[in-house]
Parts: C-alpha cells; structure tokens; sequence
C-alpha cells in the first residue's frame, strides 16, 4: 500500500512562495479509494475521487501529482485530459505524439478558493483518433492515471477552541482519509485500571477511523512535542508545563499542547484508575452530549449488555440488511455507457456455516436506462473477483412489450443472487458491474448520448440470518480480519488482555494498536475489555485471551509452550520439520516449495526483530480461544500488530495457527485446527459430526443393523413360542 508521503508537522516547505509555519503531505490517490487508479475510456470517459479537508487546517496550495499514460493512438490536436474540482475546470492536459505510451509526471495545481470541506476531484479524458468518422467506444480512447498519484496540499494551522462539542474533531478528522496517528500520554506506571481506559479509548477512536486504520505511540513522561494527543492522569500526576485541573470525580478536558500553541490534549481524568476508566467510557458511549472545555462525569449509566456476533458494523444476524444500510443511495447509483462498479464492502461475523445451504441469498432490486433494440447487455455479480451470476439485461422493445401486456415498466427489475459461503470472509466485497453491448449501426452512424443510468436500489437485501455460526478454530485470518473471536462480543466483554512482566511503551503502544483494530472491526468501544498479567490468568477463565509479548517477557509462553502449536518456541526461533512438508495442501499451488522457501527465510532471520501470531484452545477453559501478538523484542511485536492492521492489503494472509512477520513478508506455517466457536442444530450437528467420521458412521449403521435384528429375532421367537404354547 502506498504510504503517505508527509513532512513533520511545523517544518516549513522547501516553497519560498508559502507562508511561514506551512507544512506539505501528499496522500496518494490509492489511500482515497482509487486502488487502480483512474483509468477513462472512450470519447468521453470519466473518472474520480472524493477528499476532505481537516477542520484545523486551511489549504495554501494544492496539487495534483499525476503519473499517467495515454494511447499512442490519440490525436494531439483534438485530445487533452481535463482536469475539475467541485465540477470547475482546473486544468486542461496536453496529450503530444511524442511522449504518447510512456510514463509521464505532472504537477496540476488546483484552485485553492474552490475547495471546500468535501471535494471531488475529477478527471476527463475528451480523445479522438481519427479525424472522420469514429467509433466512440473504441480500444484505442484510453489514458491511465496510476493509483501512486497523489493529491499534495501545503496546509497552515487553524486555532480550533477547546471545545468538547466538537469532538472527535480535531484528535480524529473524518474528512481525512489518512490513517490516524495519535499519541496517548499515561504518566508513571499505569495500573490495569487506566491501560483498560487507554483500550477503550483506542478501541473507539479505531472505530472512527474505519478503514484508515489507527495507531497509538505511548509515551510515559513527556508530552509529544507538536500536534494532539490523549492524556490519561490521576490526580497528582506530573507531567512537564501541564497543570492538572483539580478533580472531583471522573473528568474529560480539552486543553491546548503546551509544547504546541495549535495542538490539543484531550484530558481523560479521575482521582484513581476507576474514574479514569469510568472518564474513558463516558467519552466513547456518551462524547456527543458534552460541551465546553471541561465536562466532569458525574453520573455514568451501563450500556445494555451486547449479545453475541451483534457488532454495529457486521450484517444483522436477525434480519435481512438492506444495502442502503451500507451505502447511500448516492453511492449506488453510476452513470454512461461503461460505468464504474458498485462496490459494497461487507464485514460479515466469522465462521457462518454454509455446509449444504445455498449461500447467502441476496434479493437484488436493480434499474438501469433500457438500450434501444435487441442487445447481450448484463448486470455482472462478482464476489472477491469471482463471478456469482449474470443477469440479463432486457432492451428497450422487451420493456414496451412488457408494459403493453402487463401495464407495468419492467426497467426496474428484481433477482435473487445465492452467493457461496466460502465467497464470503469476514471482509468481503461486492461488486455490482452493469456492461453494456454496444450496438454499432455501421459507417458515421455511430453516437453515444451519455444518458445512461444505472443503479442498485437501496431496498435491496443481502441475508445471513438463515446460517448458524461454527467456526473451526485456531483461525488467525478471521483474527487479522475480524478481530474473532474476541469480537465476537462488541464491547469485548469476554475478552482480557495479558500484558508482559514490566511491559515499556512499546508493549502498551501495540495493545492499544489491537484495540483499535477490533474497534474498525466491530464499530462499537471495547467499553469491556479486561487487562492484566500472567500472574492473574488464572482468574481469568472464562474468557478469551490475547497475550502480547516483546523478547522473553511474557511467562505464559513458557507455562503453555506445550499447548502452543508446533513450530513456536516463544520469541527465540522456529525448528523447522518435516512435518510442515508433509501437511496437506490448504493454502494453494506448490505447497511444498512456498512452505521449504518460507521455512529457510525464518530460520535465517528469526534472531532479527521477528513478528509471531499465533493460536490455540484456552488451557484454562474448554471452548476458548489464545491469540499470542509476539516479538523477538520491541520491534518484532510493532511489525506483527502492523501486519494484523495491513491484513486486508496483503498479498500473503495471516491465517492458520501460526504466522511469522519479517518486514512485510507473513509466511503462516502451521493449520492446526482443534475446536469449534459456535453451535450447530441438533441435526445439522449429527450430519456434520458423521460427514468427518464416515467410519464411524459406517459402524453406526452396522450397529443399528445388529440391534434391530435382534429384536426383530426376539420378538419373532417370543411370538413363536406364545404359539407353540398355546
């Protein structure tokens, strides 16, 4: 993933002609959405992207960096790319022979006085390659803006007051779609009381954050030296130039960086641990209530208690989800002849069962413009890049003649979709592709009257509540996905957090790093969560754990070194067996080779800084889960909580029961599954115990057999005698 090209904030731009005090950062247009780029077809093809601006900054200057290429087979004279913002035409590019069909760069500078909080940026391609008759959709009109272009702004500092109303704003800005860094400041040394705040706070902040991802350096005695930060104090706590308000109970504050005159502290207070855990809650169940620039938490009402698989952004388990739940209608609708897909992300709960269902049914209600006479056009159904279903497209006469007979149009169409489970994990993506057959009527009459609209309907639904939930575990994708199986319950009310022995910065910044993760996943504040250490994990059954560890600080891995799977041996390396080899295929092509390259790498580089994942049934309770997030030291641990955030953009997946992180490589080794998450009904339970055990199944049946013969035999013979008898 293209990473955001940023200078640090307060430095000043290389530009003499900015302002003092401006700072630049690039976002690439891969971070807003446009993970192929921009690629426009045709006459006249269309393509772009929506970006915002944060709240506590005003633009100076405005770029656009494009890294393009176009068609050999354009006509300079008559072809250019033109460039809008918010609908006003900012530039127009030149397409000369000459540098046709190369890699090209260009700066375009956009009118700083025509943006505004929500922008969109659009580009059009107006091409021609002949200067008669032309066909208007032909492969030759092409020009390709690659997805490492980026939009470059040069910003100045806004003084926003110290408002709690205007929370999240400016800790997180939802109109910048970059990922959120912010530093959390916990002074001394945090008892379990505040690290549970610290989650809850990173775990709602995540939330926020969404797809952007979020990450969380902690500091323990100094405040960061520009820009905002959290701040989680007792009374009397100390920290250099900032002066803690007096308390009288849990308490939230904004106030202004001392090391920074535009930067903000949010203050999450209390006289002990539990104010500061009952502070932290009220701001992530209740911060739209608060106003001013102190707020003290006076009375705190308990959430209701979640239920199982119930996360705000996972689809409804009791309900079909109508796809306008997902995305507004907007966002569902395309335009011209080759309109770009709608794409619907879903986040689906872990585990659905889908053995000898259908799939997931999903009632499309679609639209589109009819196209005159007798066509092939359809409305594509993809799933991952895999096809599910075709639907035609009818034309124009069909409709009439429809309409005549039926008094009804027929353009607004309706099809049920079965989507196959295994078409669905836990971060799924739809796309809906309308492809419309282009009639060519012959020589100069060809024309294309962009008047097209297509559109799937809001009413549509997609339905999971048919399928029971029964997840074959230890399962680290659904974990790196989804968070599961500490997600499954919202506000991670069965989970607890077991940090190392004398755990640093490093340790609490990558369990706040988790914790946001599991809030992009589930939406909803880790309100819950339970931390502790591995002295204390044995009153903690009955619950899920996810153990963190940086080097050899983490006693569990030496009490459960037995249970863990094959191949881990805590944070000092991995023994490579034969066993490995001989494991059935379960990921893909060639296993044997992808396992024996992956197997040399980590044993040659295992006494670096090395990430391991890994997971396994609880030995404390049946039924139950352990996530191990280690590191061979301090870095280790930060490139396996990178990997579970980057999971997504991935080539090599987290997944099985045990991965290895080096740099960006995530080689997973093992796929030792052992338990189930979840139930069955009773009888799906019985088909499904004796589809994995045929033989016993086998002996079922012979036994049944035998005992029925014999009572048969029994009662034959008693009826015999009865007669003899008598």
């Amino acid at each position: 993933m293209p990473a955001e090209a940023a200078m640090p904030a307060g430095a000043p731009d290389a530009d003499a002609s900015l302002p003092a005090g401006a700072r630049t950062y690039s976002v690439p247009l891969y971070d807003l959405g446009a993970r192929q780029g921009l690629p426009l077809r045709g006459v006249d093809g269309y393509n772009g992207v929506d970006f915002g601006l944060r709240a506590d900054e005003r633009v100076v200057r405005a770029r656009l960096l494009m890294d393009y290429t176009y068609s050999p087979a354009l006509l300079p004279e008559l072809s250019h790319i033109k460039v809008q913002i918010n609908g006003d035409v900012a530039n127009s590019i030149a397409l000369p022979k000459e540098t046709a069909g190369t890699p090209q760069q260009r700066a375009v500078d956009l009118p700083v006085p025509a943006l505004r909080e929500f922008n969109r940026l659009d580009l059009q391609l107006i091409g021609h390659y002949t200067l008669s008759c032309e066909d208007p959709v032909h492969s030759s009109l092409w020009a390709n803006v690659g997805p490492r272009s980026a939009l470059e702004l040069s910003v100045v500092p806004v003084d926003l007051p110290n408002d709690l109303a205007l929370l999240p704003v400016p800790f997180f800005d939802p109109r910048d779609g970059r990922p959120l860094e912010l530093p959390v400041v916990m002074p001394g040394a945090p008892g379990a009381g505040r690290l549970e705040a610290a989650g809850i706070v990173s775990s709602w902040l995540g939330a926020l954050a969404g797809y952007r991802g979020a990450s969380f350096p902690v500091s323990l005695d100094a405040l960061p030296a520009h820009g905002h930060a959290v701040v989680l104090a007792r009374q009397g706590d100390a920290l250099p130039a900032l002066q803690l308000p007096a308390l009288s109970g849990p308490t939230l504050a904004i106030v202004a960086n001392p090391n920074d005159a535009h930067g903000k502290l949010l203050l999450v207070l209390g006289r002990d641990d539990a104010e500061i855990r009952q502070a932290a809650t009220a701001l992530a169940l209740g911060h739209q209530t608060l106003s001013g620039p102190t707020a003290a938490i006076t009375r705190l009402v308990a959430p209701e208690a979640r239920q199982p698989y119930d996360a705000p952004n996972w689809l409804r388990r009791d309900r079909p989800t109508q796809f306008g739940e997902l995305l507004p209608a907007s966002q569902l609708t395309v335009y011209g002849h080759r309109p770009a897909p709608v794409n619907l992300n879903l986040r689906l709960p872990p585990g659905l069962f889908g053995w000898r269902s259908d799939g997931v049914p999903i009632d499309l209600r679609y639209r589109y413009s009819p196209r005159p006479g007798a066509h092939q056009s359809v409305l594509e159904v993809t799933a991952g890049d895999q096809l599910v279903q075709s639907v035609s497209l009818r034309s124009e006469r069909r409709e009439e003649t429809f309409s005549r007979v039926f008094g009804m149009p027929l353009s607004e169409s309706r099809a049920t979709v079965q989507v196959p489970t295994y078409m669905l994990p836990p971060l799924a993506a739809l796309q809906f592709r309308y492809i419309y057959e282009y009639a060519k009527l012959g020589e100069c009459q060809n024309s294309i009257v962009d008047n097209i609209m297509s559109a799937i309907d809001p009413g549509s639904t997609i339905d999971i509540s048919g399928l029971p939930q029964y997840a074959p575990m230890p399962d680290l994708r659904a974990y790196a996905d989804a968070g599961f199986p500490f997600t499954r319950m919202a506000d991670l009310s069965e989970t607890a957090v077991i940090l190392p022995d004398q755990p640093g910065p490093a340790d609490y910044a990558a369990y706040l790093g988790l914790l946001g993760a599991m809030g992009e996943s589930t939406g909803y504040p880790g309100v819950g969560v339970t931390v502790g250490q591995a002295a204390q994990a044995d009153s903690l059954r009955g619950k899920d754990l996810l153990v963190l560890a940086s080097g050899d600080n983490q006693p569990l891995l030496k009490r459960w070194h037995g249970d863990l799977p094959r191949g881990f041996d805590g944070s000092r390396g991995f023994g490579i067996s034969d066993w490995l080899s001989r494991t059935l295929d379960w990921r893909g092509d060639d296993p044997r080779d992808r396992r024996a390259s992956a197997h040399a790498r980590v044993a040659s580089t295992s006494s670096g800084a090395t990430g391991v994942l890994a997971g396994m049934e609880s030995p404390l309770s049946s039924g139950r889960s352990v996530v191990v997030v280690s590191g061979s030291n301090a870095d280790g641990l930060a490139a396996a909580v990178r990997a579970v955030r980057a999971n997504r953009n991935n080539v090599d997946k987290i997944e099985g029961s045990l991965a290895v992180v080096h740099g960006a490589e995530v080689s997973s080794l093992a796929n030792e599954q052992s338990y189930y998450v979840g139930s069955l009904p009773t009888w799906l339970a019985v088909q499904w115990f004796f589809a994995n055990h045929p033989l016993l199944l086998v002996l079922a049946v012979l036994l049944s057999a035998t005992v029925i013969a014999v009572l048969v035999y029994l009662s034959l013979r008693a009826r015999a005698q009865r007669r003899l008898g008598s």
